[in-house]
């Protein structure tokens, strides 16, 4: 917005990670949607915050607060939702992102980062890692140590998604397509298992093996031989966004009574552990 108002912050932005996807809104400037910094000024009902605090916002600024999906915690599906970057609100002012010189924000949308939290590590978790998170704490997976769980892909989102699996004691395995990528798995980030996706020989010694997959890759691929790896009543959730639809057939789901679920990446701002 053009000024802060009562319920606002307003900070100048330290690091901003990067999306040109271009298939959330046509604009085309960048999208730097994962943004710290520091606080610059605040409204006068902020209670939270207080001006030169480390603050993180991601991809929302605000929502209407009074619709169903916002009174259940729910704000990215209101159907007035600002975002950080492309956003309109409703002086008319737009969003432009971490590129800008300063953005402003509802003080409800915006997260304390802690001192021993660098700035640069922490603007990747307001993305990439809320992507991954989320769907772990929903299914259950961050109070279940032991269990098994799948990565598909290995790039910005699998990376979180597999640190924050060791993190909470799960069994972490990566599926790649890229047998050069088990070095960064296994010995780098700590990885259980590689599972390379295209030798058949190795996908049938893993079938039912995994109670829980989070396929994070943006490529168009088949969704069934990943359905194949998991466990009776086991979940497979989609958090890429592939241009082209992915390739399902209904057996192994039926076979397995497996859970598929396409997961929004712009969660709520009531996600904590």
């Amino acid at each position: 917005m053009s000024d802060t108002t009562p319920n606002h912050t307003q900070t100048v932005s330290g690091w901003a990670a990067h999306d040109n996807s271009g298939i959330i809104t046509p604009f085309t400037f960048k999208r730097r949607h994962e943004i710290t910094g520091l606080i610059t000024k605040v409204g006068s009902n902020v209670e939270r915050f207080k001006v030169g605090d480390r603050v993180g916002i991601g991809c929302l600024a605000a929502s209407c607060l009074e619709c169903e999906f916002s009174m259940d915690s729910q704000e990215n599906y209101c159907d007035k939702v600002q975002f950080t970057y492309n956003g309109i609100f409703w002086d008319g002012s737009i969003t432009y992102g971490g590129y800008s010189n300063m953005i402003v924000a509802d003080q409800r949308f915006v997260v304390h980062v802690p001192e021993n939290l660098p700035m640069d590590a922490a603007a990747p978790l307001l993305c990439a890692g809320i992507t991954v998170f989320t769907p772990m704490k929903d299914n259950n997976m961050l109070d279940s140590p032991g269990k098994k769980l799948g990565i598909v892909g290995l790039g910005s989102l699998g990376h979180i998604a597999v640190k924050f699996g060791k993190a909470f004691g799960l069994h972490v395995s990566v599926i790649s397509t890229s047998p050069s990528k088990e070095t960064e798995a296994k010995p780098r980030l700590g990885a259980d298992e590689f599972i390379v996706s295209t030798n058949p020989k190795r996908m049938q010694a893993e079938s039912r093996t995994l109670d829980f997959i989070i396929d994070t890759v943006f490529a168009q691929h088949s969704l069934g031989p990943l359905l194949e790896l998991l466990k009776v009543n086991g979940t497979l959730v989609v958090v890429g966004a592939p241009e082209k639809p992915l390739e399902l057939s209904s057996f192994p789901s039926i076979l397995g009574n497996n859970d598929i679920v396409d997961r929004s990446s712009l969660c709520s701002k009531f996600i904590s552990t």
